[in-house]
C-alpha cells in the first residue's frame, strides 16, 4: 500500500468554529453497509458530492473493523475507530482509488488529530482515537488523480 501524504495549508483553515459545519450526523441507524472489500462494515457517516466526486465516509469501531478482516485486536492499541472514505465519479459511479487524502478531526474537548489516509482495497482509511463521547468535527482534504484539491466536512457523534 502506498502511504498518501499531502501537506496543505488550507487544511488548517478548515479548523473554523463549530457553527460552520454543514451538517449534524448524530443520528445513526446502526445498519451495516458492505464496502465491497472483505465485508468491512460501518455506518455511512456522511455522503457529499464535491466538484463531480461523490465522497462516502464510513466510521466503524476498531473491533468491528478487525473482525471484518478476520484479525485480532492488537494489544495496547489506542485507536478506537476506523474511518474509510470511498470516492466515485458522480456521473459514472466509477471508483476513484488514486490520490492523496488527509483528515483532521476536532475532538469534543477541542483538541485535534490529523491523519494521512492510506489507499486500501477500493477506499482510503485510517485509524483514529474517538474514545470520548460527544461530537467530532471531521474535515477531509483530498487530491485525486485529476490533481484538483477538494474538501468535505461533517460532524460525527460518539454516544
Amino acid at each position: 500500500m502506498k502511504k498518501m501524504t499531502v501537506l496543505i495549508a488550507a487544511l488548517f483553515s478548515l479548523a473554523v468554529p463549530a457553527a460552520s459545519f454543514a451538517a449534524d450526523h448524530s443520528g445513526h441507524n446502526g445498519s451495516a453497509h458492505d464496502m465491497g472489500h472483505g465485508g468491512h462494515q460501518g455506518d455511512v457517516a456522511h455522503e457529499e458530492v464535491v466538484d463531480g466526486v461523490k465522497a462516502i465516509f464510513k466510521v466503524m469501531s476498531m473491533k468491528e473493523h478487525m473482525k471484518a478482516m478476520n484479525m485480532e485486536m492488537p494489544k495496547g492499541m489506542k485507536e478506537t475507530h476506523h474511518i474509510a472514505v470511498e470516492f466515485k465519479d458522480a456521473k459514472t459511479g466509477k471508483a476513484l482509488t488514486e490520490g492523496e487524502v488527509k483528515v483532521k478531526v476536532q475532538n469534543p474537548d477541542k483538541s485535534d488529530q490529523t491523519k494521512d489516509l492510506m489507499g486500501m482495497q477500493g477506499h482510503f482509511g485510517a485509524d483514529l482515537d474517538l474514545s470520548k463521547k460527544g461530537k467530532y468535527g471531521v474535515m477531509c482534504k483530498f487530491k485525486l488523480k485529476d490533481s484538483k484539491t477538494r474538501s468535505a466536512k461533517f460532524w460525527y457523534t460518539v454516544k
